[in-house]
């Protein structure tokens, strides 16, 4: 499969000559081909599009890069190379959480797990160690109140520092793993510090004209309006308007020569650094918040590889915003532009072939496309790098190894006879997704769905459990259910007209209300004069928020419509085949029934693989319980499968596949 077969578009011939540059667009010396691909093409988004309407334009650069990657594959570049990974091209996507790297031991299995399949060449992704993303956005938190000079007594900078420096040392690595090539951004953040205290003797912390000088602040301003870009290990990688980058930016840029190595304290107190800037700016901005998260991924990917290259395996560390995804300006929440395909299979491919050893990358962080600024994928982001990796480079398999044998019929923290899925379809392990499972995130899947590439849940502690293959399709004959899952402590809103049967334009009200207050909702049932749905307030607003933000959702219903509120709801979503829905409907039914159980809603998605049920919180639990043994303990789905058989005997037509 071409790495570059994933841009589906029209061809573009004039973004040829930008997007040959894309790949190493971000390094050192190729500043010029990153603006001019930043500046001469049109971004082509996937997901939300903001603001943008952008047709993906293919470029005739792609066919390109699949040209280059067919000629290069049988280049002689496997003479002299590591003996293990010279037979063929990379083959799988291996992507790690932050629990597999939590510790130098669980590094270790992990690495154990790598070695372990001689017969892959893998790209690895990696989260930040575990806790250390909640840790770094605390401390962010705190530095905004505690001032500069309490920066360094941070609880949560302890403890980063003592976990990564602690792992470092007990894997037997050497600590400039972390430092490295980052010396010249470590000299800019000193004098960055510096700046901030000129900042605040100019201007004071209100950001008023000085006084001392006469200098005005648009007067400063207009120094940073095209500053020197810095970013990791001195590479160029933004412009910011905001006190903290814009100060950074402002310095004057160092030469290699004039780093002094005894100077260098590598990303720890450069994260330190940053923290005490964000103390005198009183501020943490998003886009400081997704530059702060990533020394995380940025740590935990440097010493993985270190221990590799320490156990004879050549392994290479890269920052994903180094080797082409590129993104939206969407801090916290970005999507990934079609430009990043051909990117990363340029520069991946071509240092595979030049050079192999294996790819370790960070996963959850992208470039953004008009500032150049770190960015942070959102929720899933890490599954996100590598499905994005792994369409690009047309891989073979994309893994996502956590703690379970892949998805499960339940959560097994409600049934411990919770069994593995051994496969699912892209639209049921989406619907899985959404209400709650510990599948990847919906949005994650998109590129492996669009490539046509398998993605396998896998177990790190039962590394030979075949886990869960998600395809774009499956044989449906003999399905019945797959798996049930729970979504707790949601809010149900019953919504009922005011006006006569036959008034038109009431559910578009309804719904333009949401929309108008930047709500999404979950399950929806209607009627010509009612509506009945759900709310999870927990993804909308903070805990503070919540009973604030309700009132005002019921305040502007109410004049439309007569509101009843019901909290403390939960969402039943049996996920399966649809086709069969009068007797899953029928054994679900019995079974509540059965045990006193009052359903208040029933929802279907258009997806054709979920039905929905909503009941009480407080026998949540129990209806999820008793559903997971009814179908899946009590010989249930034999029978069904039994009966399904001969039917598709009779009707030889009669057999169902889910595309």
């Amino acid at each position: 499969m071409a790495a570059a077969a994933a841009l589906r578009c029209n061809p573009r011939p004039s973004a040829a000559v930008a997007l040959r540059g894309a790949a190493a667009a971000p390094q050192v010396g190729n500043e010029a081909a990153f603006e001019l691909l930043v500046g001469a093409t049109e971004p082509c988004l996937r997901g939300r599009r903001r603001g943008a309407g952008i047709r993906c334009q293919r470029s005739a650069a792609a066919s390109a890069v699949v040209v280059e990657k067919k000629s290069r594959a049988v280049e002689p570049a496997r003479e002299g190379a590591n003996a293990g990974h010279t037979e063929s091209e990379l083959t799988v996507v291996m992507k790690f959480g932050g629990s597999s790297v939590a510790s130098a031991e669980r590094m270790r299995e992990v690495a154990d797990l790598i070695l372990s399949f001689p017969e892959e060449r893998p790209v690895i992704v990696l989260s930040a160690m575990g806790k250390t993303t909640n840790k770094l956005l605390m401390a962010g938190e705190k530095a905004v109140g505690c001032g500069a000079t309490n920066v360094s007594e941070l609880d949560e900078l302890t403890f980063i520092k003592e976990l990564h420096f602690g792992t470092i040392d007990q894997l037997g690595l050497d600590r400039s793993i972390v430092s490295g090539s980052l010396y010249q951004y470590q000299l800019k953040l000193e004098a960055f510090h510096q700046a901030m205290k000129m900042a605040v003797t100019l201007f004071g912390r209100g950001g008023g004209v000085a006084t001392a000088s006469g200098i005005r602040r648009r007067q400063m301003e207009r120094r940073c309006i095209r500053p020197q870009k810095v970013g990791y290990g001195g590479r160029r990688h933004g412009v910011d308007s905001e006190p903290v980058s814009c100060w950074l930016s402002c310095q004057p840029p160092c030469s290699d020569e004039s780093v002094d190595d005894g100077r260098s304290r590598g990303l720890s107190d450069e994260l330190e650094q940053l923290l005490k800037g964000i103390a005198m700016m009183k501020e943490l901005t998003l886009r400081t918040r997704d530059y702060l998260v990533s020394f995380g991924e940025c740590m935990s990917t440097r010493i993985f590889a270190a221990l590799l290259n320490k156990l004879g395996v050549k392994a290479r560390q890269y920052d994903a915003f180094e080797i082409g995804f590129i993104t939206t300006d969407d801090f916290t929440n970005a999507d990934i532009l079609e430009a990043t395909y051909p990117a990363i299979a340029k520069r991946l491919h071509g240092d595979w072939v030049t050079g192999p050893a294996i790819p370790i990358v960070t996963g959850f962080l992208g470039k953004g496309w008009k500032t150049g600024a770190i960015t942070t994928l959102g929720r899933g982001g890490s599954d996100l790098t590598a499905t994005t990796i792994g369409k690009a480079l047309g891989l073979r398999e994309i893994q996502v190894w956590k703690d379970v044998d892949g998805v499960l019929t339940c959560d097994p923290n409600i049934h411990p006879n919770a069994k593995p899925v051994p496969y699912l379809t892209f639209d049921e392990a989406a619907e899985l997704a959404y209400f709650g499972a510990q599948v990847l995130h919906p949005q994650s899947m998109r590129p492996a769905r669009e490539g046509d590439i398998p993605v396998r849940v896998k177990n790190s502690y039962n590394r030979r459990a075949p886990g869960t293959l998600i395809t774009k399709a499956r044989d449906m004959s003999k399905t019945v259910l797959t798996s049930i899952v729970l979504k707790s402590n949601i809010t149900m809103l019953d919504i009922v007209s005011t006006r006569m049967l036959g008034q038109y334009g009431f559910l578009a009200k309804v719904f333009s209300i949401f929309e108008d207050l930047g709500i999404s909702v979950d399950c929806v049932a209607t009627s010509e004069v009612s509506i009945s749905l759900t709310l999870d307030p927990s993804k909308l607003w903070s805990r503070e928020l919540i009973k604030q933000e309700l009132d005002h959702v019921i305040e502007e219903l109410e004049k439309i419509a007569v509101v009843h509120l019901l909290q403390h709801r939960s969402i039943i979503s049996l996920i399966g085949n649809v086709q069969r829905s009068s007797l899953i409907l029928e054994k679900a039914f019995n079974v509540l029934r059965t045990n006193g159980v009052n359903v208040q809603m029933i929802s279907q998605g258009a997806s054709k693989v979920n039905i929905s049920l909503v009941v009480h919180d407080s026998e949540a639990k129990q209806c999820v319980q008793a559903l997971h043994s009814a179908f899946f303990e009590s010989g249930f789905l034999p029978e069904v499968n039994d009966i399904l058989q001969d039917d598709s005997v009779a009707h030889s037509n009669g057999t169902v596949y889910r595309h």
